[in-house]
């Protein structure tokens, strides 16, 4: 599977193109905002999205996702039901960022733990990963040894868990128990700042030496 990043919003958030090179086929994994610069990339990309993935309701990964839907005429799926009450306060998350208004979002598809998606010729994963937000799940392409992991692991450090619902214990046991033993070998596509890979994280993660 091929990906791009695009970093969007004040937040520096990691907006993926995700694409198949046989099929052409591309996924849209969290359009935070700024849609005028996702169309841009995909037009230069010849790439039309046929879905747009969401990992959890934050809204600077969320901003943007029924703008494009609209706009492309295609399906919002995921995240996890857990996440609802986080996209149903879109409005409250606008005003508390100073960010513009973004309305409630219901989603085409919920994803449950155990879930494919599927891109072209890819399938991925759907793995349930809660501790930054109840609902968060990650997408794991395990034939291509690549994971979009939204806000649960980064390179060097873990999400935050001073939310609602957000519980540190239950981040770094996903972590642990779910995502590490997918392989050292695994490079992930974090929501902020740079790719790592799981070996790397494994080692040198200062949160998961405890």
């Amino acid at each position: 599977m091929n990906y791009q990043i695009i970093p969007v919003t004040a937040f520096s958030q990691n907006c993926s193109v995700i694409w198949d090179d046989k099929t052409q086929q591309a996924a849209l994994v969290d359009p935070g905002g700024d849609a005028e610069t996702i169309k841009a990339v995909l037009a230069e990309r010849g790439l039309t999205p046929s879905q747009i993935l969401l990992t959890h309701g934050h809204l600077d990964h969320v901003g943007a996702a029924a703008e494009l839907a609209a706009h492309y005429q295609v399906p919002i799926v995921g995240p996890h039901p857990l996440d609802a009450f986080w996209l149903d306060n879109l409005p409250t998350q606008s005003r508390m960022f100073g960010l513009p208004e973004c309305a409630p979002l219901t989603p085409d598809r919920w994803l449950e733990e155990g879930e494919t998606v599927q891109v072209g010729n890819v399938t991925l994963e759907v793995l349930l990963c809660p501790g930054h937000t109840p609902g968060h799940i990650v997408f794991f392409d395990r034939a291509g040894r690549l994971l979009i992991s939204g806000d649960v692991i980064f390179n060097g450090g873990v999400g935050r868990t001073d939310f609602p619902q957000g519980s540190h214990s239950d981040l770094i046991d996903a972590i642990k128990t779910k995502l590490l033993p997918l392989g050292d070998d695994v490079t992930f596509v974090p929501g902020h700042g740079p790719i790592s890979t799981l070996g790397r994280e494994r080692i040198s993660n200062p949160f998961l030496q405890e």
